[in-house]
């Protein structure tokens, strides 16, 4: 059987994409063509349409899309129809920081749970949740269906939060900071470290300064 692959970039952008076609729909738009989808999120309109084109064909030559729609069938092939309930290991200050970013509900990523081995902070209260002790970790992943499970604890402790996490029957994990994790081969992890995006923008900047054209050509006359 043919496997379709896409380009986590590709994935990257639509979520881009319906964000931008939410504001266009409660602006009162209806109707969008790959050209303002393009402008508005600064990609071009051929990587637009090559984005949609790995899922079919979702608008009208010379009408262009239906927002409504549109919106409809990227969420669908994100998985955003529908709540994800999500546990949280770590309860220190990102976990803490993580439990009341909105945007994670806005988008359908509920936490039902967070979780930590430090008896200090085992039964105090992160916004509406308490902190349990890692020992319920399957009872709750089995209570609320969970697939999806964060990791904010310290480098050190992330392959062990990720094994319990995993025996727990957890299937994809979040986890923060250089630590690269172990798993099961149909376990997805996907890491987020803001040190190498802060590292990227140093490069531009850096690259800008230190290799500027004026550093390598004489200026004329």
């Amino acid at each position: 059987m043919k496997v379709l692959r896409v380009p986590e970039a590709t994935v990257s952008r639509l979520s881009i994409y319906s964000r931008f076609l939410e504001r266009l729909e409660k602006n009162g738009v209806t109707t969008v063509s790959s050209n303002e989808i393009a402008k508005g999120v600064g990609v071009s309109p051929a990587q637009v349409r090559k984005d949609l084109a790995y899922f079919g064909e979702f608008g009208t030559r010379g009408v262009g899309y239906s927002v409504k729609d549109l919106i409809h069938y990227i969420l669908k092939i994100l998985g955003l129809t529908h709540t994800w309930p999500v546990v949280l290991v770590g309860a220190g200050n990102l976990g803490t920081a993580l439990c009341a970013y909105r945007g994670f509900r806005d988008r359908g990523f509920n936490i039902v749970a967070v979780f930590d081995n430090d008896l200090l902070k085992i039964g105090k209260r992160i916004q509406e949740l308490e902190v349990l002790p890692v020992e319920r970790l399957p009872e709750v992943v089995a209570e609320h269906g969970v697939r999806i499970g964060i990791i904010t604890v310290p480098q050190s402790s992330t392959q062990e939060a990720a094994d319990l996490l995993v025996k727990s029957g957890v299937d994809a994990l979040l986890t923060f900071g250089p630590a690269v994790v172990h798993v099961p081969e149909h376990v997805v992890v996907r890491n987020v470290d803001l040190s190498i995006k802060l590292e990227i923008l140093t490069f531009n900047l850096a690259f800008r300064e230190e290799f500027h054209p004026s550093h390598f050509f004489e200026p004329k006359g």
